[in-house]
């Protein structure tokens, strides 16, 4: 008489072991009213094995999946996605308050620029662009979140807010290709997102001051890249980091 084993799934998370010959074949699953044959058959042995999977494993595994921003650890829901655009907003103009004169610049040197491009690739390209949309018009409803306490749209350094609006973005649909979980990844990403920053912030300052283009890549770009190689520098850390503390605790 020839025996074939065979394992099969019974439902998901359970499996039945049949035991069958040419003449027929006969099986139990757990829960599924006992043996119901399909043929004759002489002998049957049925052992299950449960298996199950942690709800920690399930999240890692999710979490670390290629298209995954940091902001995705949290529990999905409509108010986390509102509590995030919001926070980044406040967070923006929170870190404009850290503002530097720069002598014969009407820009200064502030923390904006790093907390939007955090913004950005933490929170996705959607809720990047939101949180740096909520904060460039309530900037321009009147509220004095901008550099240095300022507010509304006529200013020099608006260029540099419409541009990191458009840099959050940027960061944020690298960043769900895997841009901020390596260290040369997340300084590409800096780079350019500070590239897009001054690609509108440059010629909007030259709009609205009339300088020619050298004296505003000199008052508007020039004094600002070692800040902006310490803010990459600072990312570069705490992001790919970040990314390392989920995989472990997964």
């Amino acid at each position: 008489m020839l025996l074939v084993m065979r394992i099969t799934s019974a439902r998901p998370g359970e499996w039945a072991l049949f035991i069958s010959h040419h003449r027929g074949e006969r099986g139990f699953v757990p829960g599924g009213g006992g043996a119901a044959p399909d043929r004759a058959l002489t002998s049957v042995i049925v052992p299950t094995l449960t298996t199950s999977r942690s709800p920690l494993m399930s999240t890692a595994s999710v979490s670390l999946r290629p298209g995954t921003v940091l902001a995705d650890l949290l529990p999905a829901s409509r108010v986390r996605d509102i509590a995030l655009v919001v926070g980044g907003a406040a967070l923006t103009g929170i870190a404009a308050q850290i503002a530097v004169p720069v002598p014969g610049s009407p820009v200064p040197v502030t923390g904006q620029t790093f907390a939007a491009l955090l913004v950005g690739t933490a929170f996705g390209a959607r809720r990047g662009f939101l949180a740096l949309a909520l904060y460039a018009l309530v900037g321009m409803a009147g509220v004095p979140w901008f550099a240095g306490g300022t507010s509304g749209a006529g200013g020099a350094s608006f260029g540099y807010v419409l541009g990191m609006l458009l840099a959050a973005t940027v960061a944020g649909a690298l960043a769900r290709r895997g841009a901020d979980r390596s260290v040369l990844r997340t300084a590409g990403t800096m780079v350019l997102g500070s590239a897009v920053i001054y690609a509108v912030g440059v010629p909007y300052l030259m709009a609205a001051t009339g300088m020619s283009l050298s004296a505003a890549v000199a008052a508007g770009l020039t004094p600002f890249l070692i800040g902006d190689a310490l803010k990459a520098a600072l990312a570069m850390g705490a992001l790919p980091a970040a990314w390392k503390l989920v995989g472990r605790r997964g």
